[in-house]
Parts: C-alpha cells; structure tokens; sequence
C-alpha cells in the first residue's frame, strides 16, 4: 500500500539550529502513525516541516509520492494537508460556526457546500453543534481541542497532523478525543499524532515512531510494542 506521507532522512530546524537530524517514517489511509519523545526529541519540528512551517534542510518529504519540499505552506492546505497545532488554537471571540467557516474557506467553494461540510462536522463533535452559536471561548478546554480538529476537517484533508491533542486536558477527556481519532482513522483519514499521553496514544496507534535528539530510535507496528518498550526508548536504552 502506498503511503500518503512518507519521510526519509528528514533535517530541520530553526534558522541555523538543527533540531531534527535523521527523522523517517510513512502514514498510510486509515491508519494512525504516533510520534513520541520527551520534550525536545523534534516530534512538533517535524510536523512543522511536513505543514511546511519549517525548511527541510536535508531528506525528503513526500506527499501523494510528490516532493512537497518547494511547497509553501498554503498550498500544502489545498492540496490535502491539514495541521492542528499544540494549544487548542482556536478564534476565542467568535463563534463555533464561524470558526469552522473559516477553516473551511481555504477550498474555494461555495458558502452552500461549506454549510453541508459544517454540518458533517457537528455530526462527528455533537457537542459543537449543540453550541455552535455560543463564542469558542467559552467552551472547555476538550471542546476547543475539538472545533480545532473540526476547522481543520473543514478543509477535508487527505492527512491531518495532530500536535499534542491531549496537552492540558484532564485524563477523562483525554480519552474522548482519542476516541474521535479513532474515528477519523475509520473514515479513511491518514493522521499523524504527537503526543506525551503514551498509554492513550498506543490505544488508537497502528505505528510507533519514538525520537530522541531529532533522530528516530524505535520504530514498530502498535501491535508489536508495550508501554515498557517504548518507555526504554525514551531513556535511550532501545537504539
């Protein structure tokens, strides 16, 4: 199966400064491919990379088996790429259906056919639609993570890259939106998943990349690797 996103031997950073040395890994349609590491591994300087926020330095990334290095960023949107950054990144002062209008104008079409994408999207976050005429920022913490899934949703990627969609929120809402990446898996959606929530991540992963210092040091199917075997890689004592 060919995959949607490949990258080989990826090098990155900030400037002059390399963060990321020799990062590679594949995600496939209907499939989750989880990124971990402790904090300053590269895994959110990766994705960046991939969205096109940061310069490949060195390396390949393949979208849809086309070099995306010369791409810009916006054009990385259209052509299926959708990045939801760490934060819960959200318009606080307007309201969610209009968050989610906006997530949507990227595509060029009309407001008619964003009015039937917006609606899919309530179907898949009920809560959203339950509130859609009330501010975003007066939702919690959990519901913003999700109208930021949903904005990026509305742009109907092919790839969607997740950065850290648990950070900050209680353990019982961690799994909620976990449960709605598995979700998205099941439409087909290939999604790449930073995450510091190991235990809820291995649950809707079909592969396992762990970086540290900007290179990968374990890389397996979900189904081969525990919590313990991916703990050893985060001490270096899996190479």
């Amino acid at each position: 199966m060919t995959p949607v996103l490949s990258v080989r031997g990826l090098q990155t950073g900030y400037g002059d400064m390399r963060v990321v040395w020799d990062v590679s890994f594949d995600a496939h349609a209907g499939q989750v491919t989880v990124l971990l590491g402790r904090n300053g591994a590269g895994k959110t300087t990766t994705l960046r990379a991939v969205a096109g926020l940061n310069k490949i330095r060195g390396g390949a990334v393949l979208f849809d088996g086309a070099d995306i290095a010369p791409v810009p960023a916006h054009r990385r949107v259209r052509a299926g790429i959708a990045y939801v950054q760490e934060g819960k990144r959200v318009f606080h002062k307007l309201t969610i259906e209009q968050n989610l209008i906006l997530g949507g104008y990227t595509r060029g079409v009309r407001r008619r056919e964003l009015d039937t994408e917006v609606e899919r999207i309530y179907e898949m976050f009920p809560v959203l639609g339950d509130k859609r005429a009330s501010r975003a920022g007066s939702m919690s913490g959990g519901q913003q993570q999700m109208l930021a899934i949903g904005s990026a949703l509305m742009a109907k990627p092919q790839l969607l890259l997740l950065d850290e969609p648990s950070g900050g929120l209680a353990p019982v809402v961690v799994g909620e939106v976990m449960e709605r990446v598995q979700a998205l898996k099941e439409t087909g959606l290939a999604v790449v998943l930073v995450e510091q929530a190991v235990e809820a991540s291995l649950g809707v992963a079909d592969h396992v990349v762990v970086l540290d210092i900007g290179r990968v040091v374990l890389e397996a199917p979900a189904a081969e690797l525990g919590v313990e075997a991916v703990q050893q890689a985060y001490f270096g004592r899996t190479a």
